[in-house]
């Protein structure tokens, strides 16, 4: 083995990771949905997934499950390579979807003491562990309803509490609050904090940016291969980009002046939210450039978020296209 082979050996055994990968790939055929993904996911941290529809992101994480087998390049989960000891990774993950196939005919009890014993939690502690789940997720006074009567938010907390009921130390969430009230997502999201914060390791897919930004670390998936990764301050800093609200409540022709600031050259979108024009730049001041577009109409500066990010990379990358 060469000294850097031996190297990249040393970091996919890196006991602080939980998932680490060099080069994964995966190919169906001609296509290519996942291209030589490097990843490291440490142990007790939320880290994101995104991409558009189509970028690769559920390969990727079929791959990491052990479901789907790569092409080339490799990769170790909770301490197991994804090629030789895929059943071994599946023992020890937690794994949810937006659909996750609860049993409706069944109560909230009932579906926890049916996944206990997929998931082979030993009888003899099984009892207490669904008490336990219960009284995290607060589902104790729901215990006896039945899972098809529960609310959306309500299916969802059954939902991660099946999929936790076995202490995995590696979980896996595809896009798991979709079409669930902001309420429920606030309740979901501090579950999860609590979870990463007693040690377990929460990958998740979403396509809600301000979910992104609860993440500890994010990867942007675009066309199979990874564009970035990093802690969410990491990645805005790295987009270069500015940003400032334009009030238009006194303008006589708001679309036009709309219309003119998306023309510009250094202007990467314009949005509109009530009487403000949200105007996104690639580096331009763009109070200035407001002030030539509108004069007279206040502007402020604003915050760049992590959509304002991954929207001008995705462009960026299909413009390379």
């Amino acid at each position: 083995m060469t000294a850097a082979a031996a190297v990249a050996a040393g970091e996919l055994d890196d006991p602080a990771l939980v998932i680490s990968t060099r080069g994964l790939t995966r190919r169906f055929g001609e296509l290519v949905a996942v291209q030589g993904v490097d990843l490291r996911v440490r142990r007790g941290e939320i880290f994101g997934v995104l991409g558009p529809n189509g970028a690769g992101k559920s390969t990727l994480i079929r791959m990491l499950c052990g479901i789907l087998d790569p092409s080339s390049g490799d990769g170790r989960v909770v301490g197991f390579d994804v090629r030789r000891d895929p059943e071994r990774i599946k023992e020890r993950i937690g794994y949810m979807t937006q659909r996750f196939s609860l049993y409706e005919d069944l109560s909230v009890e009932e579906n926890l003491s049916f996944y206990a014993g997929i998931y082979g939690v030993a009888r003899r502690g099984r009892r207490a562990r669904i008490e336990e789940v219960l009284a995290a997720t607060g589902l104790g006074p729901r215990r006896r309803q039945l899972a098809g009567t529960l609310s959306g938010g309500w299916k969802q907390r059954v939902a991660l509490a099946s999929s936790t009921i076995h202490r995995p130390p590696l979980l896996f969430l595809d896009e798991p609050t979709a079409g669930v009230d902001p309420v429920s997502r606030r309740a979901f999201w501090a579950q999860i904090h609590r979870l990463a914060a007693a040690g377990t390791t929460v990958v998740v897919t979403t396509h809600y940016m301000d979910e992104a930004e609860r993440c500890h670390r994010l990867a942007f998936i675009f066309g199979g291969r990874l564009l970035d990764e990093g802690r969410p301050d990491e990645i805005v800093a790295r987009s270069g980009l500015r940003a400032a609200d334009l009030d238009l409540a006194g303008a006589t022709a708001p679309a036009a002046v709309m219309d003119a600031l998306a023309a510009h050259a250094d202007v990467m979108g314009v949005e509109a939210f009530g009487h403000l024009a949200r105007v996104v730049t690639t580096g331009a001041d763009p109070i200035a450039i407001a002030a030539q577009v509108a004069p007279g109409a206040p502007a402020t500066p604003a915050r760049i978020s992590v959509e304002d990010a991954f929207v001008a990379m995705v462009r960026g990358e299909e413009a390379r296209a």
